[in-house]
């Protein structure tokens, strides 16, 4: 985003749109049609913030993200990552520090784009810190629920919903700037655990505030699922393929990093593993083609 891990976490200044190209080499790859010229947009999910190695440290970028990983599977003839950390829908349209507006590296050229954005828009950053400083004034309840329902209406949903409208626009400026290319939403990773168990203290929130986030995080998700259908794209869930790897799992298990990371990694970040799986899936969905 992000969802719970908040890109807010990470620095959020940038270098230049498109300071991440070049191609890895032409040719008929993993799912690829052959060679394509393709876009990565997107925050620090996408970017893999404080993976090595980075390759711009003011968008904490790494050459392992998952972009990169799918880049060099299909053999792209050309590969523009302008993914950030910090990113929000408007950096698609405005320059975020000294990068600019991500949608600048789409041209009526583009095969393929992947985005990943919203998680910052719904504020997760600010979620994840609330919620870790409620925990303790009820560790077996849940006070971050509490917080965020105002007369019996759940902010976070109210945000998600609004955040739909967003997601739509962006769609569309990939649409106008790229009118041939095959257009891919990438949903958010399985942060928290599927059953609603906790982990406290490993992650600081309350008994009953697990299965409330883990449900934000999929509203987050369906969310981004269904802006993608209204909108002609495809939708790539990772949430399912990274159940059993979240930030409560044992550091030789899980693929998101918690709130004090073990392994070079954003907290509450995907590690090289999560960018290795959300990778895949993406691999996967190009593989079935279009629809």
């Amino acid at each position: 985003m992000t969802a719970l891990g908040g890109c807010a976490l990470v620095a959020t200044s940038a270098t230049p749109a498109g300071a991440h190209g070049g191609g890895h080499g032409s040719g008929t790859g993993h799912g690829s049609g052959g060679a394509r010229a393709y876009v990565a947009l997107g925050d620090s999910y996408t970017s893999g913030p404080l993976i090595p190695q980075q390759v711009d440290a003011n968008c904490a970028r790494s050459d392992r993200n998952y972009p990169s990983l799918v880049s060099a599977r299909i053999r792209t003839s050309a590969f523009k990552d302008v993914s950030c950390g910090g990113a929000t829908t408007e950096h698609m349209w405005k320059p975020q520090g000294t990068n600019g507006p991500q949608l600048d590296a789409l041209s009526r050229n583009t095969d393929l784009v992947t985005v990943q954005i919203g998680g910052n828009d719904i504020g997760f950053g600010s979620i994840i810190s609330t919620c870790a400083g409620l925990y303790a004034q009820d560790p077996s309840g849940d006070p971050c629920r509490r917080h965020y329902r105002t007369k019996g209406v759940d902010q976070l949903s109210v945000t998600i919903a609004r955040t739909a409208p967003k997601i739509a626009q962006v769609l569309w400026a990939v649409r106008a700037r790229a009118p041939h290319a095959r257009v891919v939403v990438v949903g958010y990773p399985a942060l928290l655990p599927d059953d609603g168990s906790g982990c406290a203290p490993q992650v600081p929130f309350a008994t009953k505030d697990f299965p409330y986030l883990r449900d934000t995080e999929k509203r987050l998700n369906l969310m981004l699922r269904l802006v993608a259908l209204v909108s002609r794209a495809e939708y790539v869930d990772t949430y399912g393929p990274t159940v059993g790897h979240d930030m409560c799992k044992s550091p030789e298990v899980r693929w998101i990093e918690p709130l004090r990371p073990s392994a070079p990694a954003a907290p509450a970040h995907p590690n090289a593993k999560g960018e290795a799986a959300m990778a895949e899936a993406v691999l996967n969905r190009l593989d079935r083609g279009r629809r």
